[in-house]
């Protein structure tokens, strides 16, 4: 076996910057609760993660040290920047009377953020790769903010923002609130697929996966999955209700049926009511030979 070797050329990691910072403000919008499209933070100049719990509790039984109970993991954050998008204001507890005049002390909505940060050594410098950091259901907390007058020696105002999380399920795995993508594990084409849907491109819009898109994206699994953003809605005659699929891979064409086009038929994700009764709409998709299917249950009734 060979001896240990410290600091080998080529192997003095480090880590340094970020940017690339994406809001995905969270909240419903046509009755359909998910992340919005994603939107440039611009002036980003610190993420300070401030990760808490995981605290141990020691337990003694006999006289000795029986063992040590773990609390929960939590992630949180402290967000600096120059600037925010203006789709922040709701996610700082802040309210368009009209366009321009915002009212404060409101309702906080939760978001989504992504930044990265870049990897380097003692040979590529800077540009030997990067992490790409997701986090889920964020909440910011009120933020103090400081104006002074300008003088010989001005300074831009920084602003922050300290952020909580509450976790999201992942299958197989306990909960979590934060992905860290490194791209040094993966080809230029797998990191660029996943970018395409996180920063968007000539055909969608940005957006933010979860956990298990992420993995299918960069190869993990090729186990499709396909999610309906309702499993029960209730129409009127000749209403329409969008009906939102999620599924993995990206990409992968949706296939809709209706158990009875009598009741509703369903166009590319839109339901149409045309009778009063009740149907089941499938989405469904076909990924190397496999099928798999999400149904939501549509009730029809009469317009009043």
């Amino acid at each position: 076996m060979p001896r240990i070797t410290w600091d080998k050329v080529g192997e003095r990691f480090y880590e340094t910057g970020v940017d690339h910072g994406v809001l995905f403000p969270f909240k419903t919008v046509d009755g359909v609760t998910a992340y919005q499209k994603g939107v440039a933070w611009n002036g980003l100049t610190n993420v300070n993660e401030n990760p808490s719990g995981a605290e141990s509790t020691p337990l003694y039984a006999d006289n000795i040290k029986y063992l040590n109970l773990m609390s929960n993991e939590e992630f949180g954050a402290t967000i600096e920047a120059y600037t925010y998008p203006d789709e922040f204001y709701e996610c700082d507890g802040s309210a368009a009377l009209i366009p321009g005049v915002y009212i404060h002390q409101q309702k906080r909505t939760l978001f989504g953020f992504t930044y990265r940060t870049k990897i380097g050594n003692d040979v590529e410098g800077a540009d030997l790769g990067y992490r790409l950091h997701l986090v889920y259901n964020a909440q910011a907390s009120p933020s103090s903010k400081s104006y002074g007058t300008i003088n010989d020696s001005p300074e831009a105002i920084t602003l922050s923002w300290e952020v909580t999380t509450t976790p999201i399920d992942v299958a197989g795995y306990k909960p979590t609130a934060h992905l860290e993508v490194d791209s040094r594990k993966f080809t230029a084409e797998q990191m660029a697929a996943l970018e395409d849907v996180l920063y968007g491109n000539e055909l969608n819009d940005p957006r933010l996966p979860l956990p298990l898109e992420v993995a299918q994206i960069l190869g993990g699994s090729t186990t499709p999955k396909v999610t309906l953003s309702r499993n029960f809605i209730e129409i009127e005659e000749d209403d329409t209700f969008p009906l939102t699929a999620t599924v993995v891979p990206a990409g992968a064409t949706v296939t809709w049926t209706s158990g009875s086009s009598l009741v509703a038929t369903v166009d590319g994700g839109t339901v149409t009511g045309e009778g009063v009764g009740n149907t089941i709409i499938t989405a469904s998709i076909t990924v190397d030979g496999v099928t798999v299917s999400d149904t939501c249950t549509v009730v029809v009734k009469s317009a009043s």
